[in-house]
């Protein structure tokens, strides 16, 4: 991996972290939305939510995408112990993010849409 793919791969990540902060303020805004003392806007909620799971799968695609590149890049093959074990921590640590993910969809998909 040469500097130049190094800084892609860093801007590509820091672009996921915005759009994690995005999705986010997604989710907020439609709790925001149901705890309404009026009710909850059926439209508003239907298409915020829509956003909020496809900007996850999006996610969640480019951190697999990145974690097998990083993965693939082995440049000191035989003293590379320090980067190893930190990727392999980042990697348990996006495992665990992606399964609380799973698990937000399934509870996302328990509720019935009114599309």
């Amino acid at each position: 991996m040469d500097p130049q793919t190094q800084n892609t791969s860093l801007q590509r990540l820091q672009n996921v972290e915005n759009r994690v902060v995005k999705v986010l303020e997604l989710a907020g805004g439609v709790m925001e939305e149901l705890a309404s003392p009026s009710g909850p806007k059926k439209e508003f909620v239907n298409s915020h939510c829509r956003e909020f799971m496809q900007s996850m799968k999006d996610i969640q695609v480019t951190l697999r995408e990145e974690i097998k590149s990083a993965c693939e890049y082995r440049p000191f093959e035989k003293c590379d112990y320090n980067a190893r074990i930190a990727n392999e921590i980042c990697f348990q640590k996006l495992e665990y993010v992606l399964t609380q993910l799973d698990d937000l969809k399934q509870t996302a998909d328990r509720y019935p849409s009114s599309g």
